[in-house]
């Protein structure tokens, strides 16, 4: 199984255009275009009958202590963990997601959910959590929201979007579901999976490891 994308190769940095956030002029943070990239995948295993797909920044800061805190730096050696920015199943194998199609600008208190286009279910993201104390921006989250890693942080994040060719054509998930439900429920019905990852930054200096 293989997958690909028109809007960034495997190893690139993706444009602001998919991202939730982008470097303001006072080198902060600002609202992005958060537009889905294109995602399409072939060689898909005989009997498949749906697919999921996830995405994850793998580079997440573990501690808050000092994520977008001017005159600090989000150290390169502080231990990372997953950010789910993607949750989506129930999408027909012979499709390919289209530029947009999911998502189109930032939508404060998250998209509705868990229907999706497409007929497609989609789970909530992280930034559920992230905007939980925000009265702006609290909500479920769900859908695709793309990359706004930290202004400060030292490093660059890598964002892993992949791809499950699943032997059912519903994932058994309900509600507000999020990665690691999918994660659960599919195991065992994964025919194949394929991965494409991208990378992106706010703040200029921020160096790949």
């Amino acid at each position: 199984m293989k997958v690909r994308s028109d809007s960034f190769n495997d190893g690139d940095f993706i444009r602001s255009r998919y991202a939730l956030g982008k470097t303001s002029a006072d080198g902060k943070i600002d609202f992005a275009a958060n537009k889905n990239p294109h995602l399409e995948w072939s060689h898909v295993p005989e009997g498949t009958k749906s697919i999921a797909i996830v995405c994850i920044d793998v580079d997440a800061p573990t501690k808050p202590d000092d994520v977008n805190k001017e005159g600090r730096v989000v150290p390169a050696d502080l231990p990372r963990a997953d950010f789910a920015h993607w949750v989506l199943v129930d999408l027909a194998p012979d499709r390919a997601i289209e530029e947009g199609a999911f998502s189109d600008g930032v939508t404060a208190r998250g998209k509705d959910g868990p229907t999706g286009p497409e007929d497609t279910r989609q789970g909530i993201n992280d930034y559920t959590g992230w905007f939980a104390g925000d009265p702006d921006m609290k909500g479920d989250y769900y859908g695709y929201d793309g990359p706004c890693p930290p202004f400060n942080d030292s490093i660059v994040h890598r964002y892993r979007f992949t791809v499950y060719a699943l032997d059912i054509g519903t994932v058994p998930v309900d509600g507000k579901f999020t990665s690691q439900d999918v994660l659960a429920a599919i195991d065992g019905h994964v025919l194949a999976d394929a991965s494409i990852v991208c990378k992106y930054k706010i703040n200029p200096d921020a160096r790949e490891l």
